[in-house]
């Protein structure tokens, strides 16, 4: 990713998270946490990652809700950014966090599981 489309990247991110906290008022958006913007080359369509608390079907019916208001953010880009070309918005969920901590659980489950295995040969000592 080239310097231009990292800064254009974060400039998004950041006017769509203000946009979430401020004018967006649907109520099947839930507690939305952005965590990444990738935009394509010519600028014209942007991919918002985003982080959503909930159960798995109210994150899905987040994610629906974002993609359907893309028109909004669309325009809000445009107007709001100052930008050449109005990008095409899509929302998709980022999954790295629960991943994080999927993986965390595992290597606690495996430490304790290694100290719990050490015991029994304590005790035989």
């Amino acid at each position: 990713m080239s310097t231009r489309t990292d800064r254009v990247s974060d400039l998004i991110k950041g006017e769509v998270s203000r946009l979430l906290l401020r004018e967006v008022r649907d109520p099947r958006v839930g507690f939305v946490t952005i965590t990444g913007a990738t935009v394509s080359p010519d600028l014209k369509n942007v991919r918002v990652y985003v982080s959503i608390l909930g159960e798995p079907q109210a994150r899905q019916a987040s994610i629906k809700a974002l993609n359907s208001a893309s028109g909004f953010f669309k325009r809000a880009l445009f107007k709001n950014l100052g930008l050449r070309f109005a990008p095409a918005v899509r929302f998709e969920l980022d999954e790295s966090l629960d991943q994080g901590d999927r993986i965390e659980r595992v290597l606690q489950q495996i430490h304790q599981g290694g100290r719990g295995a050490a015991r029994p040969d304590d005790e035989e000592e």
